[in-house]
């Protein structure tokens, strides 16, 4: 169930991705730049601060990514966004390894890095700002993908599926779709029926929780566990907080207060993609 903001990683992958992929640059960038290429302590030290750098850069770009990625959603302007950021990326980065190149150059000679460092190495590094770039475009839209369908597993799933319960002597299983939500009773979950039976579950609304679908169950705070079809809507509280507007439900309040953090995730979860 969805109790993070939703931007925690949306790449899931680009880590060991771009550890695996920035080497292999530095190395197709070393061979276009040098001439005379020698297996020797040179090669080995220019190549492993060019890979640096490169790391450096990227999670620089990174960085401002993630941050578009809050404040301007691809959705809101898709070509603008795009090419807002390549743009600034590519300067963020070339920046980056600019000014960590000048330091390494004069660290080690004493002096300014050369004149082809800008007419060459630059431009055909900025050729690779696109190609990170491109990738980061793929996993973002294999991330909605990857959502999606696990929004889509769970909502057939909760057709389909059920909570078993114990009713005296009697195991029932109770329909998803038949359930306004769960409340904790003495450390204790309690499932309501939209009927208004009540069943004691005997667990921790913890362990109830962990096997509910996350596109029909929300959990509001340590009490309330709500099935979406209960919710009315909600209003905007005091520093960041939020009241969950209910559907009048007997064990159920009219309002439930849900806390500044969990706020942002309870507002995805009302309003899916």
């Amino acid at each position: 169930m969805p109790d993070k903001p939703r931007f925690n990683n949306p790449y899931r992958t680009d880590i060991p991705i771009f550890l695996a992929l920035i080497p292999f640059i530095s190395a197709f960038n070393y061979y276009l730049t040098y001439s005379n290429i020698q297996f020797n302590g040179f090669l080995v030290l220019t190549f492993s601060i060019d890979t640096v750098q490169g790391y450096l850069a990227w999670w620089g770009v990174r960085a401002f990514i993630l941050f578009l990625d809050k404040k301007w959603p691809y959705e809101n302007g898709l070509f603008r966004r795009i090419a807002f950021q390549l743009v600034s990326t590519t300067i963020i980065g070339l920046v980056i390894i600019s000014l960590l190149t000048e330091l390494v150059s004069w660290i080690a000679k004493g002096k300014p890095a050369p004149l082809h460092f800008y007419t060459l190495d630059l431009v055909i590094i900025s050729i690779w700002f696109f190609v990170i770039n491109g990738i980061y475009l793929v996993l973002h839209y294999h991330n909605l993908w990857h959502r999606s369908e696990v929004t889509r597993r769970e909502a057939q799933r909760s057709v389909i599926e059920g909570l078993v319960v114990k009713h005296g002597k009697q195991d029932l299983r109770l329909d998803f779709s038949e359930l306004a939500g769960f409340y904790v009773d003495n450390e204790y979950a309690v499932a309501c029926q939209l009927s208004g039976k009540r069943y004691y579950l005997g667990q921790s609304l913890d362990k109830i929780e962990k096997g509910l679908p996350g596109a029909i169950f929300f959990r509001v705070n340590r009490q309330f566990i709500l099935h979406r079809q209960v919710v009315a809507g909600f209003k905007r509280g005091e520093n960041g907080k939020i009241l969950v507007l209910l559907i009048p439900q007997e064990y159920f309040p009219s309002e439930i207060p849900v806390s500044r953090t969990k706020a942002p995730a309870f507002k995805s979860w009302f309003r899916p993609e």
